[in-house]
């Protein structure tokens, strides 16, 4: 007997963060009006764009901003802490301008500042960062870095220059004595021996690439008071690893450096006002509450930031310093989905339809195998299900031997997988569940490049929540592994027994079936690849409120000209050289050429995903 049909929610209520929610089948945004997904990709869709669409969502990254102030407010509030607490975006995690105005401005409220770790970046803050809100500087810096900072400060900004090194300390203080120009703040970089965890925990430890010994530190503080220039010591920095699974690393971390920032103070550093914690806050990125990203909470985080270097300034009798953050992760993340479309199904041809059995002359085994699909039942499916498995083997050994032809082939590989399924579906406790689950899974290709759009995945194994977008008021049957359209072998979503994806059976000549990638809005950007030159896809701000939702700033994905320019094609020459092609082309008579030439700049000025022609 089948089991009941039980909705699936793929984890919603885990890693979701409230952020949206089921009704009626659809995946909605759980804001204002709580409008479908589907309805804002419809709708984009009517206007001509296809392949797969990233949303932004403005509120969720209000939502995080709040809720990272909000966290330290309160600890603050209860523990009576003296410093202030002050957050800077780093830039690494997603430089796009579609997230970067809208970051500006949810995060005016509290100065909501910028982090930058390159040139190029110290730009974008520099323009577009609000003046009453802190950019700090981190990374490797040459002395053309070291004078934008200059710039910066000449230009109103309340900017730090995080050292990584006594030569870049050597080379501010140069720049300062030859120039006269105002000084930015200095910060340093601190290298402790506390270790990260997880796949970053290498950006901490005493090996870590960044960071000053305590010989260096001690250095850095003579040349500074040697300089006269002590009082612009004003932040130290550190940085323990990205996705912290578990909050004990920080607090011994915090317990070094709190001690630290004591000592320098004591020691001079007279203006040493803040500790900048880093980034390093985990998303929770699990569908399956087995295998939760992280084992904390941010108020947790928070109340132990507070309480920890609370104690340790009324310990060492200093003035408790303000407490900065780096987490980008934590805002970025959430406020952007990638959705796309579902464009093969590749074993549906395992069905009753695709048997062809002749009408005489069926090995036997393939016809025993046609009598035990038609028999199995819940107390035999183990027994028909372990039968099946051996008949299927002996006759593909009778196929290499050429007893039996492809017609014969064909029906046992598609009444095998109609067996498993059965078995499946009438026996819920059959002690090889999974291992047949991976092996009827069904192959769904999707419309997207997984190095473009979720690079993570391909090279960190970062998991990302992944569901439809409707059908979740019924079960979903197939066990999935998903793969996107580039020709590299390595752009697979594959099914995992432990932690397995289950997909419905659609037919995609009657209706399109569309998938949700989400928490894609931190990295995944910044590092996409162009494989096989794809490019980002198109995009769009989505604003709710109580009336519904409004598109705005919607980017089409790249074109193929677009693409070509970008990595140095000379466009011209391209057209030119597919025009003398066609000129001379024997195959393509002299009427025709025009039209050909038309058509293929017509394909030059699309982007290069697929484009399903079943379905509007």
């Amino acid at each position: 007997m089948k089991s009941k049909e039980t909705p699936n929610d793929y984890g919603l209520s885990i890693w979701g963060g409230n952020n949206f929610t089921i009704e009626g089948g659809k995946v909605c945004v759980n804001s204002g009006a709580r409008p479908a997904i589907l309805d804002i990709v419809n709708e984009i869709r009517t206007d001509g764009y296809r392949g797969p669409l990233l949303l932004r969502f403005p509120h969720l990254v209000k939502k995080q901003i709040n809720k990272l102030y909000r966290a330290f407010s309160a600890s603050k509030k209860e523990y009576k802490y003296g410093g202030r607490f002050q957050a800077v975006f780093p830039l690494k995690v997603n430089q796009f301008p579609s997230f970067l105005k809208i970051l500006i401005e949810e995060g005016k409220e509290y100065g909501y500042g910028l982090e930058a770790g390159s040139k190029a970046e110290l730009i974008i803050a520099m323009a577009y960062n609000r003046e009453d809100a802190p950019i700090t500087v981190n990374g490797f810096k040459d002395e053309e870095m070291i004078s934008l900072g200059f710039i910066a400060k000449e230009m109103g900004h309340d900017i730090t220059l995080t050292i990584e090194g006594l030569g870049e300390l050597d080379a501010i203080l140069d720049m300062q004595k030859k120039t006269g120009d105002p000084m930015p703040d200095i910060g340093i970089r601190i290298r402790l021996h506390t270790a990260g965890i997880g796949i970053w925990g290498k950006s901490g430890g005493i090996n870590a690439k960044f960071g000053l010994t305590s010989a260096e530190l001690m250095r850095a503080v003579q040349l500074l008071k040697k300089f006269g220039q002590i009082d612009k010591l004003t932040m130290i920095h550190f940085h323990i690893g990205s996705q912290m699974e578990d909050i004990a690393p920080l607090k011994r971390a915090l317990r070094e450096a709190g001690n630290i920032y004591a000592e320098l103070r004591k020691m001079g550093a007279v203006n040493l006002r803040a500790i900048n914690l880093g980034g390093g806050l985990a998303v929770e990125y699990s569908q399956d509450a087995q295998s939760k990203s992280a084992s904390y909470s941010l108020q947790e985080v928070a109340n132990d930031v507070v309480f920890l270097l609370k104690s340790i300034c009324e310990n060492k009798g200093v003035e408790e310093p303000d407490i900065f953050t780096e987490s980008g992760r934590l805002v970025a993340a959430s406020h952007a989905v990638l959705v796309a479309p579902v464009l093969e199904l590749f074993t549906q041809e395992y069905t009753e339809k695709a048997l062809n059995l002749k009408e005489k002359g069926n090995p036997p085994l393939v016809s025993e195998l046609y009598d035990l699909y038609r028999t199995i039942n819940e107390k035999n499916a183990a027994e028909y299900l372990h039968d099946s498995l051996d008949h299927m083997e002996s006759l593909l050994t009778l196929f290499d031997l050429g007893y039996i032809d492809l017609q014969d082939r064909s029906n046992t590989e598609v009444l095998t997988h109609l067996i498993i399924r059965k078995a499946l579906d009438s026996a819920a406790h059959l002690s090889e569940r999974d291992r047949l689950q991976q092996r009827i899974q069904e192959k769904y290709l999707v419309n997207f490049s997984l190095f473009q759009s979720m690079p993570d995945y391909w090279g960190l194994g970062q998991e990302f929540p992944i569901m439809p977008l409707d059908r979740l008021d019924k079960k979903p049957g197939r066990s999935a592994s998903l793969w996107d359209i580039t020709c590299d072998s390595d752009g697979e979503i594959t099914f995992k027994t432990k932690r397995p994806l289950f997909l419905h059976d659609v037919d995609l000549n009657e209706r399109n079936y569309f998938l949700a990638f989400f928490l894609v809005g931190a990295y995944q950007e910044a590092l996409g690849m162009r494989h096989n030159l794809f490019s980002h896809p198109t995009e769009a701000v989505v604003e709710i409120d109580d009336d519904g939702y409004y598109i705005r700033d919607l980017k089409p994905s790249a074109s193929l000209l677009d693409i070509l320019d970008d990595i140095d094609y000379d466009i011209t020459d391209v057209q030119k050289q597919l025009k003398k092609r066609i000129e001379r082309s024997e195959l393509i008579p002299e009427e025709k050429r025009q039209d050909v030439l038309a058509e293929l700049y017509l394909y030059l000025s699309e982007n290069g995903y697929l484009k399903t022609t079943r379905l509007v």
